[in-house]
């Protein structure tokens, strides 16, 4: 069975990183990235982005987004910008694509000077607009904190972040020791169960 991770990073939601970490189709495993760095006390909203410029003259702004794929951060509405610590609801009013980065209108923000002072802003969402996942799917902000065990019963320490290494997304698991597990469905990751906040690999400790 597959299972995919959808990065929705969200960041801790999480999720992405440094948490958010907002779809890598991984023996299905839907992940958020957790930006660990990001996370608000209130996990009712995830991290999705970052305006990162100003574009034109009629207020639009560039989008550093942490979804994939990129523009599907423009499938949220609305947005909530953290302004000093504060979260501001904002209106997306119009978005796109725009060479190999997406573009976004927030309604009210009409001229550069006031798209100006958003840079830098972060962008979260409601984490309740979520889609809900099939069976076997999971966020990657839900594997955040999981106790891991192999299948003898050893605990190895607890999920401590996720990684992407090009073959196969990697489970950062710290305890006595960080161990680094290969999200690999069946073979190496055997179950997740997240009403127990459990993890269960065929791992060998002194691996």
């Amino acid at each position: 069975m597959a299972l995919s991770l959808r990065n929705e990073w969200i960041t801790w939601l999480a999720i992405t990183s440094p948490l958010f970490n907002v779809c890598f189709l991984l023996n299905s495993v839907v992940f958020v990235e957790v930006q660990k760095d990001i996370v608000k006390q209130d996990d009712a909203k995830l991290a999705v982005g970052k305006i990162a410029g100003v574009y034109g003259l009629k207020g639009w702004l560039k989008i550093y987004s942490h979804t994939q794929p990129i523009d599907n951060i423009l499938q949220y509405n609305p947005w909530w910008l953290d302004r000093k610590g504060v979260l501001t609801e904002v209106e997306l009013e119009a978005g796109k694509l725009h060479g190999k980065g997406v573009l976004a209108k927030l309604k009210g923000i009409d001229d550069p000077d006031e798209a100006k002072k958003l840079v830098g802003t972060e962008i979260f969402i409601e984490s309740s607009a979520l889609a809900p996942l099939p069976e076997d799917e999971f966020y990657w902000r839900d594997l955040i904190g999981l106790v891991v065990q192999n299948r003898d019963g050893v605990i190895l320490g607890k999920v401590d972040d996720l990684m992407e290494t090009g073959a196969n997304l990697v489970l950062v698991v710290k305890g006595e020791t960080e161990i680094l597990i290969p999200w690999i469905w069946e073979s190496v990751i055997l179950e997740v169960d997240l009403q127990q906040q459990r993890l269960v690999a065929d791992w060998d400790p002194d691996f």
